[in-house]
């Protein structure tokens, strides 16, 4: 088998675990490709990226289940073996239910004069433990032995590679069944699981590698893929660079409300995000306690006091698009002024207290976008936050269904989804840095910016999330603890000139 190469770049395309098992029938039953075949090429390519990874290994331990992620792990361990590495299996479950390409494996291993010896306790200090106990079939959160296994596996010194995806992670959702697996890495097989890049999935997976076994590419036609994954490097192509005859007219007037009594920081965040994400004009409407010096330092705002509902008709009537909610609090001044911008026909994203508004009064729209992280999600749905996060996809579509318009769940995998017929967008980037006060209002002044330029609901969303994700990245190369909102600001000019292109 020809062994390519391994590069950091994954396929956008992710996939549910039905979808990635019905590529592997297509594959055995049309295309006449043995499973057997397809087994041995993901211990290949397991073994190829361990490794590329590891080079100085010298001892492993590999943990096989009872069905095929269990064999995979057999190949990588007779490859392992051969290659002159010391090499210790350990099979969990009753080795006498291991059948069809799995018992292939297992007897070839075996055929080394190797023994199928039943885990028990994990041995002194290997080098590295692969995980090879379950693949993507896991439907219920795991208990007895299998959970012993992946505790004493996850509190054990050496890392993890893991084989298709981490035990225990739903490879739908993302969410822990029980237990997982941490993996420092995890090569996947076929199909890119939807789960491994959201909710518990970045942190069980580590780095992920990606490898489709050489099945056929019309094989993947057979499917709609169940989400698209995204970052800036992929969507900054629709950022083109500006003409020189352009003025500030050309680029929108962004308008943000909100910033009550005491709350004036996230409104002045959410405003910079704005200005540094390329709208032409940006006027920042708040409480008038604050209002005279909500510009230091920046006087490029424009800064409004608002103190009844009609001052902010003129105002809506010179923007282009509209941010409402960063400190707008929940007193009758963030009231009164929450419903009446939120009548206006212009592009508006709602945020932080706005949505606490909605959540009250619930009501569609299609001409807004709603950026809730999993409690004001939770809130805006009443379910519970763990509830949301136990399957973020499920959350996001029933908040866009009773919502309308365009949703964005922030999180680790933050997903972006409504607005037609187009599957769920996973931004793969950021960091946890970024968990912290003010992330998410320099998010919501960075969509807004871009609905200001002109960009429909649906594409600024999915520009801003990947933007904002990106300059949090850059700013996390100097340390992700203590990280601030302002340096993620910071970031945002850089990051979305590097990667501008022509017209």
């Amino acid at each position: 088998m020809r062994v390519m190469p391994f590069t950091d770049s994954l396929p956008y395309a992710l996939y549910r675990a039905d979808q990635v098992r019905q590529f592997d029938h297509i594959a055995i039953d049309e295309f006449e490709i043995l499973g057997e075949t397809l087994m041995e090429r993901a211990g290949i390519r397991a073994f190829d990226l361990l490794r590329h990874k590891w080079p100085e290994l010298r001892e492993i331990l590999v943990v096989c289940g009872l069905g095929n992620n269990g064999g995979d792990g057999y190949v990588l361990a007779r490859l392992a073996l051969q290659a002159g590495l010391r090499v210790r299996v350990l099979q969990l479950g009753d080795a006498e239910k291991i059948k069809g390409d799995a018992l292939l494996k297992a007897k070839a291993w075996m055929a080394l004069g190797q023994q199928l010896e039943p885990f028990q306790e994990l041995p002194g200090k290997p080098g590295l433990i692969v995980d090879a106990i379950l693949g993507t079939g896991l439907e219920r959160d795991l208990s007895g032995d299998w959970k012993a296994a992946v505790d004493q596996i996850n509190r054990h010194q050496a890392p993890v590679f893991a084989l298709d995806i981490p035990s225990g992670l739903n490879s739908d959702s993302g969410r822990v069944m029980g237990c997982a697996v941490r993996a420092a890495a995890t090569i996947s097989f076929i199909g890119l699981k939807q789960g491994m890049f959201t909710g518990n999935g970045p942190d069980c997976c580590g780095e992920v590698v990606f490898d489709a076994l050489e099945i056929p590419a019309q094989i993947y036609a057979r499917q709609l893929l169940a989400c698209r994954r995204m970052d800036w490097s992929k969507v900054s192509g629709s950022v083109g660079r500006r003409e020189r005859s352009s003025h500030k007219g050309s680029f929108g007037h962004l308008l943000l409300v909100g910033g009550d009594q005491g709350y004036s920081g996230a409104i002045r965040l959410a405003a910079e995000g704005g200005a540094r994400s390329g709208a032409g004009l940006v006027t920042l409407a708040t409480h008038p306690q604050h209002a005279p010096w909500s510009n230091l330092g920046r006087p490029e705002l424009m800064c409004r006091g608002v103190d009844a509902d009609t001052d902010l008709t003129p105002l809506l009537q010179q923007a282009s698009a509209v941010v409402l909610g960063p400190g707008l609090g929940r007193s009758p001044w963030g009231e009164q002024v929450y419903h009446q911008v939120t009548t206006t026909e212009l592009p508006l994203l709602l945020d932080a207290d706005a949505l606490y508004w909605l959540a009250r009064q619930p009501n569609q729209r299609n001409n807004r976008v709603l950026t809730p992280h999993p409690g004001e999600a939770a809130r805006l749905l009443d379910w519970d936050t763990q509830q949301v996060q136990s399957d973020r996809f499920a959350a996001c579509e029933a908040l866009q269904q009773r919502y309308g318009g365009v949703v964005v769940l922030k999180g680790a995998g933050t997903l972006v989804g409504g607005s037609g017929s187009q599957p769920v967008a996973l931004c793969s980037d950021g960091n946890p840095g970024m968990a912290s006060g003010g992330s998410g209002d320099v998010l919501s002044g960075v969509i807004g910016a871009f609905l200001a330029q002109g960009y429909a609901l649906r594409d600024a969303a999915e520009l801003g999330v990947c933007l904002h994700a990106a300059a949090g990245d850059k700013a996390a190369r100097e340390g992700e603890i203590g990280m601030l909102a302002g340096d993620l600001i910071d970031a945002l000019r850089e990051t979305l000139n590097s990667e501008l292109v022509d017209d």
